[in-house]
């Protein structure tokens, strides 16, 4: 962790950012892909339980907590000395709403089959993308931890090696309903795959717009894409729940 003026750092090697927080505003989304990542609402605007794998500085546990009052958030963090640094990271403590475990997020989704209607994958360790959250059977137990019509949100690396295989396995997982918005937030490839709802069920509209989308995958120009997503955060900071 280093702080430098308002700018408050969690990094796995000096200047290898993983979060980041101001210290006059800790509840803000500060690095793009953050915001990328909460467009979850697009699909679905109101959850009842949003479930993240991956902790780092807390950035997306606290801004849900925050401007989604009626979710329930848990956050499954496999480092406990991630955790150990919550309060430097202004993360509130667990109550009724926010929960914070420490546990492998493969078994626990796997265990916990309909929990949850967003779930968010954001979990690196120091050379990318863990094997363990780019399996066949990770995103098979991602897909069953999902409520019909719950959309899966993960942050990947174009880049990283496990990139292709990644999305080849995301997508046999979610039966192609899978989509992105284009450069969004830079390298940070942010896919949305959602669970269809079950055959005899009309589907939402959560689910009918990523399935639009999902004919195309890349979805739109990058500047406009980052400031859909930066008015979608102006607009669930301000809205009434």
């Amino acid at each position: 962790m280093r702080t430098e003026g308002d700018r408050r750092t969690l990094e796995f090697t000096p200047g290898d950012v993983q979060s980041e927080m101001l210290v006059s505003r800790p509840d803000a989304l500060v690095l793009e892909y953050t915001r990328a990542m909460m467009c979850f609402a697009l699909f679905v605007p109101d959850p009842r339980h949003i479930v993240m794998v991956g902790l780092g500085g807390g950035s997306l546990a606290k801004f849900c907590y925050r401007h989604f009052p009626r979710a329930r958030i848990t956050v499954l963090e496999i480092r406990d000395d991630v955790i150990a640094l919550r309060d430097q990271f202004c993360l509130p403590r667990d109550d009724a709403r926010l929960r914070v475990l420490h546990c492998d997020a493969a078994d626990y989704l796997a265990s916990m089959p309909g929990s949850c209607d967003v779930l968010l994958v954001d979990g690196f360790d120091s050379q990318g993308l863990p094997s363990a959250l780019a399996g066949s059977a990770f995103y098979a137990a991602c897909r069953r931890a999902l409520h019909p019509g719950g959309v899966l949100v993960a942050n990947v690396f174009t880049y990283d090696p496990q990139y292709a295989g990644a999305l080849q396995r995301l997508r046999t997982a979610f039966d192609g309903r899978l989509a992105w918005f284009t450069r969004i937030a830079g390298n940070n490839r942010i896919l949305f795959a959602i669970r269809p709802a079950h055959p005899d069920t009309t589907p939402g509209r959560g689910e009918r717009l990523l399935t639009r989308m999902a004919c195309k995958e890349g979805r739109g120009l990058g500047w406009s894409n980052r400031l859909l997503a930066r008015l979608l955060i102006a607009w669930l900071a301000r809205r009434r729940v």
